[in-house]
């Protein structure tokens, strides 16, 4: 991928100014395929000049053509959808059909979502005492996405940006850029004008401080760790920033006795597993009615067990591997980490799967007999493991459920309508899915607590970069 060493500044691929490079690695057998290189100070103010630049001029489009545009990058997109898929795999080890079926799926899902959140957008609008509401974009717009999700985060913020009338600069994760490259490509073919969008690389240190330290960049939207987002407020403060975030979660899955249990809880761990355990919302904590916990543990065992791990090339339903080195030392810890605070080791354990010997691999693990106040079940794990924990009733469900610094997502498994209704409204957080019930293109994502602030996607993930300006009329 010829363009993947370079910057894409003002509707041109350019050589970065910085001559700092780091290798990209497959996780699945820890070879180098690429470099990619680092930018610094300099790249990003060449960038954000661009975005400048462009911003006087797309700003005063009209949501027609806006809307044009957003239906060419669909047609472009769904042309280069395996390209995207590929490169994902590559990069981030998601499983082909798992990459192709979900992560790249993302790239169309998400712009028929924003596609149709601007068509009913109105950009003016009366209000009954005369007075008019005008909404306009928010102007030069830094975003700052991961490595797990690489395309649904992108899509997430750039095309909103572009639905608006903003322009931007992308700084994806520098461990995922060969995606991040396939969609600057889609981009331009489309046609999007030169400096509405630009992609610079480069670490969180350097170009992600200095993001969400320019004062030319009105806004930063942020997705990735806690950590990472209490970072990015800081550094923006001064310039008084719009700032959105999308953070961790150590998402609760509440087991209820009155539901199908052997499909419920296979289906629970899948979810869990899903991604390789690498994703925000992933629900990770398994909470369960103590009446049905030893058959729930049997049944989450037997799942768990069930789940294949093979090379992520390769076709098919399995789990490929973590990331990168640094992850799977991560989760390795965690896992002795649980095992030294008591808990029950169900299932996995430390040390990569039988017939793996290259590759950041590791085993679907689960943990059982867990207490809330253990560091297994307040930290987020970001792997393959999840934590078993039992309750007494619905009260001591919800106590549990909530008891935690985030609140990105909660899962919730009853046959009871009534229940179901009851417990939703009471756990603290940004989406709850019941009885197995996904996410759909169009709703808002987003979560409560140290999940962040924000929403993204549909009608709510535009309204973030927007302006509100009130006109008196005399």
């Amino acid at each position: 991928m010829k363009n993947v060493e370079k910057f894409y500044i003002n509707g041109e691929w350019v050589t970065p100014k910085s001559s700092i490079t780091m290798p990209v690695i497959n996780p699945a057998n820890e070879e180098e395929i690429a470099k990619v290189f680092l930018g610094n100070q300099e790249d990003v103010n060449s960038a954000v000049d661009a975005a400048k630049n462009a911003f006087d001029s797309f700003s005063q489009t009209s949501k027609n053509e806006r809307l044009d545009l957003l239906k060419k990058i669909r047609s472009v997109t769904s042309d280069r959808y395996e390209a995207l898929a590929v490169a994902m795999s590559q990069e981030m080890g998601a499983p082909m059909t798992f990459s192709r079926d979900t992560q790249a799926d993302s790239g169309i899902g998400h712009l028929d979502g924003f596609i149709e959140s601007l068509e009913k957008l109105e950009e003016e609008v009366t209000l009954s005492n005369g007075d008019i509401l005008l909404k306009e974009p928010i102007g030069v717009c830094g975003l700052i996405t991961p490595w797990n999700w690489p395309i649904n985060q992108i899509t997430l913020k750039v095309l909103p940006a572009i639905a608006t009338g903003c322009t931007s600069v992308l700084k994806p994760s520098e461990h995922t850029p060969l995606s991040a490259t396939v969609y600057a490509e889609i981009l331009h073919e489309a046609g999007v004008p030169a400096g509405v969008f630009n992609l610079i690389h480069g670490t969180g240190e350097e170009v992600g401080v200095a993001l969400s330290r320019h004062p030319d960049i009105q806004m930063i939207s942020f997705t990735g760790s806690t950590r990472g987002g209490v970072s990015v407020t800081k550094e923006s403060a001064p310039s008084v920033k719009k700032v959105t975030l999308e953070l961790g979660g150590k998402s609760p899955n509440l087991v209820f006795a009155d539901c199908d249990l052997p499909e419920r809880v296979d289906a629970s761990v899948k979810e869990c597993m899903a991604n390789t355990g690498q994703s925000c919302d992933a629900p990770t904590r398994l909470l369960v009615e103590k009446s049905c916990y030893d058959e729930v543990v049997d049944l989450a065992k037997k799942s768990a067990e069930s789940i294949a791990v093979d090379d992520p090339s390769n076709e098919g339903d399995h789990m490929g591997p973590l990331f990168d080195k640094i992850q799977y030392d991560r989760v390795q810890t965690m896992i002795q980490v649980g095992i030294d605070e008591g808990a029950k080791l169900v299932t996995g354990g430390t040390g990569r799967p039988d017939g793996f010997e290259k590759g950041w691999f590791v085993k679907p693990t689960i943990f059982a007999e867990v207490s809330n106040d253990m560091r297994i079940a307040q930290e987020e794990i970001f792997g393959p493991v999840l934590v078993i924990i039992p309750f007494n009733d619905e009260d001591d469900a919800i106590k549990i459920a909530n008891d935690t610094p985030y609140g990105l997502a909660a899962y919730l498994q009853t046959g009871s309508k009534e229940r179901a209704d009851r417990v939703s409204r009471r756990l603290r957080a940004g989406a709850v899915h019941v009885n197995g019930g996904g996410f759909n293109y169009g709703s808002p994502f987003g979560g409560y607590k140290q999940s962040g602030n924000g929403r993204e996607g549909g009608d709510m993930g535009i309204e973030d970069y927007l302006e509100t300006k009130t006109l008196h009329n005399g």
